[in-house]
This record gives C-alpha cells, sequence and structure tokens, in this order.
C-alpha cells in the first residue's frame, strides 16, 4: 500500500473558483476514490488550491503525511506559480494528471503547470484522461508503484558482508553516492560474523531445516564429500547466522562475498542467499530479503527497486551464456535463485519439488549445496543499475523464461554448469546489441511488465535510461509523459 497526496489547483478569481469549485471537488473526489479501491491511502488537501498562500500552506500540510507521490490535480485552468510553490513544498515525487474536456481546460493548466517545472528542473511525470478508464487508471498506479519503490529506498540500510569479489569493479559503488542519489546507508560487516554465529545456533533447528530440506526437495544429492549431511547443516546454520544479523543491524537488503574465502575454506551461501530472498523457509511464511551473491551492490540495489515493484522475489544471475541456434539466455549463478523461480508458487512444496541439492564443484572446495532447478516460463522484465562515467543508468529488457522438456533441459544446461539453477530467458533484445551496451556480467528480473515503472524510477532519481529493444520505446503509451531532468 502506498501513501499518496493529493492536491486540486484551480483559478485565481475568487469568482471563477467559486463558479467551478464543486466541479472540481467531484473530479479530485474519483481520483481519491480509485486510489483508495486500488488498496492506496489518499491524503487530500483541505481544499482546491486557489491561492499562492493555500498552495503553500496546503502543500506542506500533506507533506507532512510523508507521501509516496504527490499528484498536483488539473480539473480546470489554474494559475502555473500555485504549482510552482506547491512543488517546492513537496520534497517527493510528483505526478501531474489532468482531465480531458472541452468545458474545462485542465489539460491547459497542467501543461502551463508542467513548463513551468520543467524550465526550474523539477522532474515529474504527466498523465492525462478520464481516471475511471483502466487503460489511464493503470497509468497513473504504474508512477504511485514507481514512487513507492524509490521511496522505500530512502532512509533504508544496505548490508555489506564481505568486500570487493576477486576484483570485480561493478559489485562496488561509492556509499556517498548511495545515499545522496538514493538515501541508502551502507553497514560494512565481517564474512567472519558469519562463522563465528554459526557454531551459536540451536541445534534443533538446523536439524529441523535439513529434515525438511530433505523431506520437500527433488532430492538431496549427497556424495560423502562435497555434500554431506553436516555440510548442508553447516549452510542453514550460515543462514541463521545472517539472519541474525539482519535483525541485529536493521539491514533492509544485503549482499555476501562469499568468494574466496568461505566457497574456499568454510561453506557456499547458496542455501543462505536462495532462502533470504524466498517468502518462506522451513520455520513458515516470512518476508523476503533482498541477499545479492558476491556482494553486489548495484546488484541488491536493484533487486530492491524491482521488490518494491512487483512483491516477489527478484532473480540475481550471471549472464553466463547465449544459445544462438535458440536465441535464448541461460542465466545461470552458483545456487543465487530463490527457489519461488521454479514454480512462482505461494505453496513452497510446489517450488521445492523441482529444486535438486546437487554437491558443489570443483569452485567451491569448501562444498555444500547448490540449489539447482529451471525457472518456471512467463513473461519478464529485466534489468540492472550499472555506472557510466561514475553516472548511473537503467538497462531494462522485456522477456520471457521458457522452460522445455527434461531432456532439452538437461542438454542445455550441460553446456554450462548443470548443478546451478537455469533461467532460460528470451530477451527482446539482439545479443549484439545487449552484448554491446550491458554494463554488469548480473542481471535480475520480476515476473511481469514493468517497464513503465522502471522509466518512471529514472526520471525520479535522474538515472538514465538505458532501454534495449523494444524497452527502448517509452512503453507507456501516448497518454503518460515523463519531464525534465
Amino acid at each position: 500500500m502506498a501513501r499518496v497526496g493529493l492536491l486540486t489547483f484551480s483559478d485565481g478569481r475568487d469568482f471563477v473558483h467559486t463558479d467551478i469549485k464543486a466541479f472540481e471537488l467531484d473530479v479530485e473526489g474519483r481520483i481519491a476514490q480509485a486510489l483508495e479501491q486500488a488498496g492506496h491511502e489518499v491524503i487530500r488537501a483541505a481544499e482546491p488550491v486557489w491561492t499562492n498562500a493555500l498552495a503553500t500552506s496546503e502543500a506542506r500540510r500533506v507533506a507532512d503525511a510523508r507521501p509516496d507521490l504527490t499528484i498536483f490535480n488539473y480539473p480546470v485552468w489554474a494559475f502555473p506559480h500555485f504549482s510552482m510553490l506547491a512543488a517546492e513544498a513537496s520534497p517527493g515525487p510528483l505526478l501531474l494528471f489532468s482531465n480531458i474536456d472541452p468545458q474545462f481546460p485542465g489539460m491547459v493548466g497542467m501543461l502551463a503547470a508542467g513548463g513551468g517545472l520543467d524550465q526550474v528542473g523539477r522532474a515529474h511525470t504527466r498523465v492525462w484522461g478520464d481516471v475511471s478508464e483502466s487503460a489511464v487508471l493503470d497509468r497513473v498506479l504504474a508512477t504511485v508503484r514507481a514512487a513507492t519503490a524509490v521511496s522505500r529506498l530512502s532512509g533504508s540500510t544496505f548490508g555489506r558482508i564481505g568486500g570487493r569479489p576477486m576484483g570485480m569493479y561493478t559489485a562496488v559503488a561509492d556509499t556517498d553516492q548511495w545515499m545522496s542519489t538514493f538515501g541508502v546507508d551502507v553497514e560494512e560487516i565481517d564474512q567472519w560474523e558469519i562463522v563465528r554465529r554459526s557454531a551459536a545456533v540451536e541445534q534443533s533447528r538446523v536439524t529441523a531445516g535439513r529434515e525438511w530440506l530433505e523431506r520437500h526437495a527433488g532430492k538431496v544429492h549427497y556424495d560423502g564429500k562435497q555434500l554431506t549431511p553436516e555440510l548442508l547443516e553447516r549452510q542453514i546454520r550460515s543462514y541463521f547466522a545472517v539472519r541474525e544479523l539482519i535483525d541485529e543491524w536493521n539491514l533492509d537488503f544485503s549482499g555476501i562475498k562469499g568468494q574466496p574465502e568461505l566457497t574456499t575454506h568454510f561453506a557456499t551461501m547458496d542455501v543462505t542467499e536462495a532462502f533470504l530472498n524466498d517468502p518462506y523457509d522451513w520455520e513458515g511464511a516470512k518476508p523476503t530479503h533482498v541477499c545479492a551473491t558476491e556482494s553486489d551492490m548495484d546488484g541488491a540495489l536493484t533487486m530492491q527497486l524491482l521488490k518494491g515493484l512487483s512483491g516477489t522475489p527478484v532473480l540475481f544471475a550471471d549472464v553466463r551464456h547465449y544459445h544462438a541456434d535458440r536465441h535464448i539466455w541461460d542465466l545461470c549463478n552458483s545456487g543465487q535463485h530463490a527457489t519461488w523461480f521454479a514454480a512462482r508458487s505461494d505453496d513452497p512444496a510446489e517450488n521445492l519439488r523441482l529444486v535438486h541439492f546437487y554437491p558443489e564443484i570443483f569452485y567451491f572446495p569448501a562444498g555444500g549445496a547448490s540449489v539447482s532447478f529451471f525457472a518456471a516460463p512467463g513473461q519478464a522484465t529485466f534489468a540492472r543499475l550499472t555506472r557510466i562515467g561514475g553516472r548511473y543508468r537503467m538497462h531494462v529488457v522485456r522477456g520471457e523464461f521458457e522452460r522445455y522438456d527434461d531432456a532439452t533441459n538437461e542438454a542445455l544446461a550441460r553446456q554450462s554448469t548443470f548443478e546451478w539453477p537455469h533461467a532460460f530467458a528470451r530477451l527482446e533484445a539482439e545479443a549484439d546489441e545487449f552484448l554491446s551496451t550491458f554494463g554488469a556480467n548480473h542481471i535480475h528480473a520480476i515476473p511481469g511488465d514493468h517497464v513503465a515503472e522502471l522509466r518512471a524510477v529514472c526520471r525520479m532519481l535522474d538515472i538514465e535510461w538505458a532501454g534495449m529493444g523494444t524497452s527502448r520505446v517509452d512503453g507507456t503509451c501516448a497518454a503518460v509523459a515523463d519531464t525534465a531532468q
């Protein structure tokens, strides 16, 4: 649920405002009702803004409620300087909304106000039409979702467990830039904390976790060397240790370096990362917690934004291989995928029956289980925050996950690393375009089409849009626009 501020702007002439006030409030009421029926809380101004004093006082009153998004509503012609004053008193994202009515020139009011905001560099989104029409409401709600994802980043804390992994520049970000751009703080935590705390986890909880996995998984493939009950329990202990760190340090999302210290001398973090990202574990339902392998900071940040848009777990994967004969990508990473992606079911048993726990391969001599499955088919949006010359950009592309018959799945997986989880993806971008421009080895995804929301996120955060394929177009149709840098 989002909190949405709503201010309606009017004509500054008292005799005009008096005549049209009832119409203004009717339009405002329909907007508020549509938002509330969608499950959002609406903070309405006490009255329409028709003086400069009201522009400031009502905007401040609405801003005091800390809305995720503030809607400036233009059912009629409105003096533009009211919007400029209200915008100055409204610190968060703005949406300018206008009805289309030949009798009442709200569109003129929106354009005049929007032009003024453009001139002073205040970013905003514009939507116009009848809010009772589903297409128009969908565009408003997409902006609400984007603003909510952005606002919930501000004031959050990322737990960076371990430092830079294996020399990966793209896994490390500037903490000053994170605070100034996203409002996110970074808490540095040593990986030794996982090792130290693991030993103190109560054995009964560990045993229950192992037995739950053995009971519900497709199979736990013990080999007596790389994967034993003791090593699986060590991974479960690590999961509980990280959960303890999350609670103790009040972490909103996190990342674990893993390689090479833990993967060589302790155990892989595959089970930990998969189940942190899941909406459940062996003790029942729980909130998802974004956790990125290799402590990939921009990867985790992308995932946190995507989670805010979808409310689902978020995929983390390497861009491992391109099967040119099939025009599909194998998105594969050591155990990182949330098991939810196996069937996208609310029932963990439905997902786990498709999951196999294989012994870790030679890259990871400490051993443990790799969480392996083939992602369920369906539409998805793929994204990644990267930086070019120190400035953030958002890569976005639409696509679909595909899953084939057992023989084909296995044949494709064995061309890379069979024991790891695989998401076969068909992207709406050519391989040449993708490989020439994509700025990281990790990619992230959520189910559904969220291009419009991500476009709005970029405008709100002043991030460069780097859409690929069909996502190079705004994706929000003719009745919405983002303006101003």
